[in-house]
């Protein structure tokens, strides 16, 4: 399971480290997303990427969403290999196409983690404390837990709307019904994955 320690930040005056798991939640569905892997400078990974974008309106809305603001001849020019863009304009293909990607799979994840109903199991590995002294750390281990309902639905809405805030009512929401009186050791983590 991938970590987010890229991300992590110092809690409370103890050095525990970890992430809001609104923050880790949202990573982890991330993960989910699967696309194109060459990469965007590479000539099969940039036509993909182009062949993605150009074939619907959705795409062009991308595009205006990354900042990309190019003649159409030009476009047509980087379509027929005749023109690389720009490193710049490179990056925002990228994030073109991955802003794209995860909007046109919303509804396909609303559904693998609503399972018919049955829910997905998630892994919760609790906040790092290596960096406290051992006096001061809590008895955490990690918890398994299977979530259910509609709170998949808005976990994927809030996510995909980049809404931090409602990810961590989300989250909370989760562990104050799932984790009983211990769920506040949970509120920060390290990470959280999908369980085997």
């Amino acid at each position: 399971m991938a970590a987010t320690s890229g991300r992590w930040r110092d809690l409370g005056a103890f050095r525990a480290r970890g992430v809001h798991g609104g923050v880790a939640l949202a990573e982890g569905i991330d993960r989910m997303v699967t696309g194109i892997e060459s990469p965007v400078d590479s000539e099969r990974g940039l036509a993909a990427r182009l062949r993605y974008l150009t074939a619907s309106d959705a795409g062009y809305e991308a595009m205006d969403r990354a900042g990309i603001h190019v003649r159409p001849r030009t476009l047509i020019a980087w379509l027929a290999a005749e023109q690389t863009p720009t490193k710049a304009n490179l990056a925002r293909l990228d994030t073109a196409y991955w802003d794209l990607r995860r909007r046109n799979v919303v509804a396909d994840l609303k559904r693998r983690l609503n399972n018919r109903g049955r829910g997905t199991r998630i892994e919760i590995d609790p906040v790092d404390q290596s960096r406290v002294q051992h006096r001061h750390q809590r008895d955490l281990e990690t918890r398994n837990i299977n979530v259910r309902g509609a709170v998949w639905d808005r976990a994927v809405d809030a996510w995909i709307a980049e809404d931090t805030q409602e990810l961590e009512a989300v989250w909370d929401d989760i562990i104050q019904s799932t984790l009983g009186t211990d769920w506040d050791a949970y509120t920060h983590v390290s990470s959280i994955g999908w369980a085997a």
